[in-house]
């Protein structure tokens, strides 16, 4: 049994109150941080630890912490991006719906650590009723005085708001949230400078992730050193998976980084194996943006080292042979499903979010797009594949922010691992025009017609 630290207590009947969650210990963190300790070790704590940021980057959230400006003498302020919208992950979404309050006491104790006075909690418009849950937190946590002026006679004083979002792909990114917070269109900054110099209102401003934050009330609690002895290697502590796809227990897990792939795919504890004695094709760990797998690569490394649910290992080989971690967007794939299909359905939300203001991702996201659609519904060219390869190569690192980046990652490993599944749309166009042309025919029945055609 995995340890858990963030979803321990989910399971506790009315755990999303104020009075049951403050029964189980709640806020404690927030006690210890203001009474014995000050910022600058609460802030050493998570530095040491080595508690990577949880949204997708990976950076270390300590490093982050000690990079803001204490010496302009300007507000701080942290920013919770709560503004979920990676397809495929819905882990934040699950933890401030079930236990809304240990986002709030991380919060604080965060805040607390920065010298943040005014800190706030950006989440998606899609999100609206979960919204009202941290609003209705919010409201008890103050009513019993761990917000406001001069929280447990300490003299810190925090005001701490919830901010309703567009519903925008590209606010995910922690400048274009800052510009939506700042009630402009949510277009990402040119860095530098970056937001721990000038962010919020130019002031100086730590942007992290929901689940980074809610980490921090056990650190805070136990101490760095426990937390570091969780996971491997640098992948330490917990991670909350969101699973999907073709298994037997979808949901969100809490899972001890270094756990390996095939024991959290195919062990009761977790996903339970596959939904149905259809044989695995490929995955996604972490979220639309990062590269897709082949079954071949899934459990083993090209090494021949088993997968591990970590940092190091899900990206062994580079993108070449591995993937990311990224959010931790689980996405199982049998083999009924269609490669192409499932890129151009990615690809049709990354063109939809371009902000449009770098024209490679502007430009290239909609080509993408347009040939894939091409491809998917018989009208493929054997140049296209092609055309494919140099456009996600003009796109990556070509941009302002990631999106760029999570646009082409998947068209490039789609292409790099299913080739054979492109040239087979292109030249039997006649076969893929019924939806569901891999169910009746799997492409490992037909892969043979691909090599048999000479071009």
């Amino acid at each position: 049994m995995s340890k858990k630290i963030l979803l321990d207590k989910i399971n506790v009947p009315g755990i999303k109150t104020y009075e049951v969650y403050r029964k189980e210990g709640g806020y404690a963190s927030v006690e210890k941080a203001l009474k014995k300790m000050t910022p600058d070790e609460v802030v050493e704590e998570v530095k040491n630890l080595g508690l990577r940021g949880r949204g997708g980057a990976g950076f270390p959230a300590g490093m982050k912490w000690s990079f803001i400006d204490k010496k302009s003498g300007k507000p701080r302020h942290l920013v919770c991006n709560a503004d979920e919208s990676e397809p495929g992950t819905f882990k934040d979404r699950f933890l401030m719906e079930y236990i809304p309050h240990l986002l709030i006491e991380g919060m604080i104790t965060s805040s607390y650590a920065l010298g943040a006075n005014l800190s706030y909690i950006y989440i998606r418009g899609e999100y609206m009723w979960v919204y009202k849950i941290l609003e209705r937190a919010i409201a008890e946590a103050k009513a019993a005085g761990w917000l406001g002026k001069n929280i447990l006679g300490s003299g810190y004083d925090l005001d701490l708001y919830v901010q309703i979002g567009g519903g925008a792909y590209i606010c995910g990114e922690e400048t274009a949230l800052i510009e939506s917070l700042e009630g402009k269109r949510g277009n990402p900054r040119i860095k530098p400078p970056f937001p721990a110099v000038s962010g919020l209102w130019a002031n100086p401003t730590v942007v992290n992730n929901v689940e980074t934050i809610a980490a921090v009330p056990w650190i805070i609690n136990n101490s760095g050193a426990d937390y570091a002895n969780i996971g491997i290697g640098r992948s330490t502590g917990t991670k909350l998976i969101s699973a999907s796809g073709h298994i037997k227990n979808p949901g969100v897990y809490e899972i001890e980084l270094g756990l390996s792939v095939y024991e959290f795919m195919n062990s009761d504890e977790y996903l339970g194996g596959m939904s149905s004695d259809r044989p695995l094709k490929a995955f996604v760990p972490g979220g639309s943006s990062v590269p897709v797998l082949p079954a071949n690569l899934i459990y083993k490394t090209a090494a021949g080292e088993d997968r591990l649910m970590s940092y190091e290992s899900l990206s062994d080989g580079g993108f070449a042979t591995g993937s990311m971690l990224g959010s931790g967007g689980f996405i199982v794939y049998n083999d009924t499903a269609c490669i192409v299909r499932n890129t151009w359905n990615f690809s049709r939300f990354y063109h939809h979010e371009s902000c449009g203001q770098c024209s490679p991702c502007r430009e290239g996201t909609g080509w993408l797009e347009k040939v894939l659609h091409r491809i998917e519904n018989g009208h493929g060219r054997e140049e296209d594949i092609e055309l494919l390869w140099s456009i996600q190569s003009k796109i990556e690192g070509n941009t302002i922010c990631p999106l760029g980046d999570a646009a082409a990652w998947p068209v490039a490993a789609a292409i790099r691992h299913f080739k054979d599944e492109f040239e087979y749309h292109i030249r039997f166009p006649e076969k893929i025009k019924n939806r569901d042309h891999f169910v009746a025919e799997p492409f490992e029945k037909v892969k043979h017609l691909v090599s048999n055609v000479t071009v």
